[in-house]
């Protein structure tokens, strides 16, 4: 088990890992699905993971295991704080320690970049994902976002709003 930068080479994957662990049938075998809260579209494309990939402030961390990508995070320097995003693990090695390990790596990365704390934004309906970012430290800021919401991404199937969640590294 590896964690390492992502390149342009692991694009395809990136985006094959993170739509299947967020949309449709197959993101319902684990546990962070939000298939039952958007309904269609695409949670990320190709083109979106290059952007992040080339902009200066930005990371995305790699987990993989005998050549495969098995989870991955993004990683934006804002200059206060670090903002976490699209933890994703392939839903059928969820809750095997892969995310804790990529959150391991998140902290370090966020402690080279000289910063204090990382936010992340989660929705507020993901109890269970919420209990699990608050078992690692995390606390509700009290901070409330709309979801951002973009056809491509899916159609609501109820109303979305995000939490910020932060949490200190000192």
């Amino acid at each position: 088990m590896a964690i390492r930068p992502a390149t342009d080479n692991d694009v395809p994957a990136l985006a094959r890992l993170v739509n299947s662990a967020y949309r449709g049938e197959f993101s319902k075998k684990g546990w962070t699905s939000e298939a039952d809260l958007l309904v269609g579209g695409v949670r990320i494309d190709e083109e979106e993971l290059l952007e992040m990939l080339h902009r200066e402030k930005d990371a995305i961390l790699v987990e993989e295991s005998a050549g495969e990508i098995r989870g991955c995070v993004h990683l934006v320097n804002k200059g206060e704080h670090v903002y976490l995003g699209l933890l994703t693990v392939n839903p059928l090695l969820q809750a095997g320690g892969i995310g804790k390990n990529l959150m391991t790596a998140a902290e370090a990365w966020t402690r080279q970049q000289q910063l204090k704390s990382i936010q992340l934004t989660v929705i507020t309906a993901r109890i269970e994902l919420v209990a699990w970012y608050e078992r690692r430290g995390y606390r509700d800021t009290g901070t409330r976002k709309p979801y951002p919401y973009r056809p491509a991404t899916g159609e609501p199937s109820q109303p979305i709003v995000f939490m910020l969640m932060e949490k200190r590294l000192d």
